[in-house]
Parts: structure tokens; C-alpha cells; sequence
């Protein structure tokens, strides 16, 4: 078996922030919380609480996120389609959310795989797509993967 991905841990500057946006604008639930001074931390996965927790945000940064630096380069969630990716560029821009590229935009020249891509409050580069739906959408880059927010 390969291995696939369990969860993904974030530090975040401030939990209470981050937690209203990825809780509040992304939908996920909070699976369980950890409130003492010095360790706190929130666990969230999907609604139904099916299938254990997808991220967790520990408050244990001091600065924001560094896409200079190694390590993380952007987080991706997957949504079923299209109009869902639209549903959630709605959302974001509600919550006054700033994008990385106008809309939703194709992965590369003719794909019909796309989506929107954006940052998390502390500045974490975020994506959200579909397999399909794009292939009418612009693609940033004819040279390079349009996740590489280049």
C-alpha cells in the first residue's frame, strides 16, 4: 500500500481566527478543541464527522506563513465539482478574501481540471478545485502547473 495523506497540521498565529475561517467560510467541523494556555489547538474534519480529522491548527506560530522557506508549499482541498469551487469563491469573497488569480482558473493550457486559489489568514497558499469544469477558464501560465502560484 502507498502511503496517502492522514491529515495535515497548520501553526497558526491565532486559533480563534483561523478557526472562524476554515470552520465558518470552508465548513469544516470541529472534531475536538484544545483550550489550555500554551496548547491549543483545534482538530477539523468533514460535517458528518466520517473518517477522523483532515487538518488540524495548532497556535504555535509566531509569524505568519513564509512561502520562501521550506516546507509547506499550499494546501489543496478538492471539491466535487465545478459550481461547488464557485460556491466557495462566493463564500470567500463574502469574507472578504483576497485571490491569487481572478476566478476560477484552468491548472494549465487546455485542462479541464481547475479551480480558485487564495490564502488562509496568516498567508498559508490555499487551493480548492475540481477534476472538471474548467476547460473554458484561462489558464495564468501556458509554462508552468497554475498551483505553483507563481
Amino acid at each position: 500500500m502507498t502511503l496517502r495523506t492522514g491529515h495535515t497540521g497548520l501553526n497558526v498565529t491565532d486559533l480563534d481566527r483561523s478557526l472562524a475561517f476554515y470552520r465558518d467560510v470552508l465548513g469544516f467541523a470541529l472534531l475536538a478543541e484544545g483550550k489550555e494556555d500554551g496548547r491549543r489547538y483545534a482538530f477539523l474534519g468533514e460535517r458528518d464527522g466520517e473518517g477522523g480529522p483532515v487538518l488540524t491548527l495548532w497556535q504555535q506560530a509566531q509569524e505568519s506563513y513564509d512561502g520562501r522557506r521550506a516546507g509547506l508549499h499550499h494546501l489543496a482541498f478538492a471539491a466535487g465539482s465545478a459550481d461547488r469551487v464557485r460556491e466557495y469563491e462566493t463564500a470567500l469573497r463574502g469574507a472578504g478574501v483576497e485571490f491569487h488569480h481572478e476566478g476560477v482558473v484552468a491548472h494549465g493550457e487546455g485542462a479541464a481540471s481547475g479551480g480558485i486559489f487564495f490564502h488562509d489568514p496568516d498567508g498559508t497558499r490555499l487551493e480548492i478545485s475540481a477534476p472538471l469544469g474548467a476547460e473554458q477558464a484561462p489558464a495564468p501560465h501556458a509554462s508552468a502547473p497554475t498551483c505553483g502560484f507563481f
